[in-house]
C-alpha cells in the first residue's frame, strides 16, 4: 500500500502557490497623482444651469466628510468602496486626519495632503478633479475654503447627511446615481448641450461614437441628454490692507502666511463684529469709492447670494436666488433702526473701513465662518467685490460648480431645487398653529 504523506505535503505545497497577497492598506503623498483635469462648462438654450463637460474622465477625488459622525464614517468607506470597483482608474484622495483614520479598513491605497491647512491647500489646488462632500453646509463651506486661493475650483457634488442641508443636493441613497451621472457627463454625444446643432455634436464627438476614454466603463453610458447640470455659484473676493495700504495676508489660524498672497474667496459671507467688546463698532461703508454711511452696529456682513439664507438671513436680510450676480450688505443689530439692508451689483467694489471713532480697540474679522486671530484694527480697510464668473473669450473660469439635478418641472429654467429648499427646510411662509 502506498503512504499517503507525501502526497499531503504536495498538496499543501501547491495551494501556496495560488496564495493571494495582503491588501495594500497604505497613505501616499497627493503629489504622486497626476495633474488635475479641468472640464468646460456649457451654457443652454433650454435652462439656465449650465452643463459639465469633461474632455476624459475625472482621476482624482477628493472626498471630505463631516467629523465626529461614525455613520458619516461608514458612508464614506462605502462610496469610496464602491468608486474604486466601478471606476478602478480613480484614485481617493481624503484629509489627512481622515485618510490616517480611515486607511487600514480600505484594500487599496489612499492619498491625503499635508497636516498643515496652508500647505494643504496648495498641495491640493493643482491635483482635484472633483469634490465629494457627505455632511451639512458646513462641510460645503469647509470644501470651498481650502480652494479659497485660486479661481479654478473642481466642481464639488455634494450630499445631505447634516444638521440643515440647504446646500445638500443630494440624497445619500443616490451616491451610485449622482456619482455616474458626473463621471460619464461628456462621455459621447447624448451629453452635449441643447445648443450644439447635430453637425457641431458630430464634429466635437467623433460622428456619433463615445469617447475613447469611456469605452472600458461598458453599461455606464447615460444615455441621450443626459449631462450632468451645475449651478455656478458666485464667490466674493477678498482683500485685507492696513491703514498704511499694505496688505495683509492672513492665513485660517491667524498668522501671516505668505504663502498665499492677493485675495482670498468666501463662499458665503465676510464679517466684521465687535466680538467681545461691550461697545458698538463703528465701520464706515464705501461703495466704488463713494462714503455711503458710517455704521454704528454690532456688524457688518457683505453676503454672496449663497450666503444670503445663513447669517445675513439671520440678521434681517433678504434671501436671494444664487443665480443672480448680486452682493448683499446687512448690518447686525445697527444703532440706527433706517439703516436697512441693501443688494447691489456683484460688479461693485464695497470697502469696508474701521473707524478711528471705534471705542474698541479691535473688531473681528471672519470669513466663511473662519475668524482671524489677529482682528482687524483702527484704519484697517476690507475690500469686497463679486468674483467675475468669465473670462475674455466667454468660458466660465471662476466660481464654485455646483452639481445639482436636472430641472424636471414644466416651464422651469433654473434651480428648482432651490424653491425646494425655501419650502422644506426653511419652511418660507409657513402658517402659524400649523403641524
Amino acid at each position: 500500500m502506498r503512504p499517503i504523506q507525501p502526497r499531503i505535503r504536495l498538496f499543501l505545497s501547491a495551494k501556496r502557490q495560488f496564495s493571494c497577497s495582503h491588501h495594500r492598506r497604505e497613505i501616499r503623498s497627493v503629489s504622486e497623482l497626476p495633474d488635475r483635469i479641468i472640464p468646460r462648462y456649457q451654457e443652454s438654450l433650454h435652462n439656465d444651469l449650465l452643463c459639465l463637460q469633461w474632455p476624459s474622465p475625472p482621476r482624482n477625488v477628493f472626498f471630505i466628510k463631516k467629523e465626529n459622525v461614525p455613520a458619516v464614517t461608514d458612508a464614506v468607506i462605502e462610496f469610496s468602496k464602491h468608486v474604486h470597483s466601478s471606476y478602478p482608474s480613480t484614485a481617493m484622495i481624503f484629509e489627512n486626519k481622515v485618510a490616517s483614520e480611515i486607511h487600514d479598513r480600505l484594500p487599496f491605497p489612499v492619498y491625503t495632503s499635508a497636516a498643515d491647512r496652508d500647505t494643504a491647500t496648495l498641495e491640493l489646488q493643482p491635483k482635484v478633479d472633483l469634490t465629494v462632500t457627505l455632511g451639512g453646509d458646513g462641510t460645503i463651506l469647509h470644501a470651498a475654503s481650502l480652494f479659497s486661493a485660486t479661481n479654478s475650483v473642481p466642481p464639488v457634488l455634494s450630499f445631505s447627511m447634516g444638521t440643515l442641508g440647504f446646500l445638500g443636493e443630494w440624497k445619500y441613497h443616490e451616491y451610485k446615481r449622482a456619482f455616474r451621472e458626473v463621471y460619464m457627463s461628456g462621455s459621447g454625444p447624448g451629453d452635449r448641450c441643447a445648443q450644439l446643432t447635430p453637425e457641431k455634436m458630430d464634429e466635437s464627438s467623433g460622428a456619433g461614437s463615445v469617447s475613447p476614454e469611456w469605452s472600458s466603463l461598458r453599461g455606464k453610458f447615460m444615455g441621450e441628454a443626459r449631462p450632468a447640470r451645475v449651478l455656478l455659484r458666485n464667490r466674493l473676493k477678498v482683500g485685507v490692507f492696513d491703514s498704511a495700504g499694505h496688505r495683509i495676508n492672513a492665513s485660517s489660524d491667524g498668522n501671516l502666511a505668505p504663502k498665499i498672497g492677493g485675495d482670498i474667496h468666501a463662499m458665503n459671507e465676510v464679517i466684521i463684529h465687535r466680538g467681545q467688546d461691550p461697545h458698538l463698532a463703528v465701520v464706515e461703508i464705501f461703495i466704488c469709492g463713494r462714503l455711503l454711511t458710517e455704521a454704528v452696529a454690532d456688524g457688518i456682513i457683505i453676503s454672496t447670494p449663497t450666503g444670503s439664507t445663513a447669517y445675513s438671513l439671520s440678521s434681517g436680510g433678504s434671501i436671494i436666488h444664487p443665480l443672480v450676480p448680486s452682493l448683499l450688505l446687512t448690518p447686525i443689530c445697527p444703532r440706527s433702526l433706517s439703516f436697512r439692508p441693501l443688494v447691489v451689483p456683484s460688479s461693485m467694489n464695497i470697502t469696508l473701513r474701521i473707524s478711528d471713532k471705534n471705542r474698541g480697540r479691535g473688531l473681528e474679522l471672519s470669513v466663511d465662518g473662519v475668524r482671524r486671530n489677529h482682528g482687524v484694527d483702527i484704519g484697517t480697510e476690507i475690500h469686497v467685490r463679486g468674483e467675475q464668473l468669465r473670462c475674455r473669450d466667454g468660458v466660465f473660469t471662476s466660481g464654485i460648480p455646483s452639481i445639482v439635478r436636472g430641472t424636471h418641472s414644466t416651464g422651469a429654467t433654473g434651480d428648482d431645487g432651490w424653491v425646494g429648499g425655501l419650502n422644506g427646510l426653511l419652511k418660507f411662509n409657513y402658517p402659524f398653529g400649523e403641524a
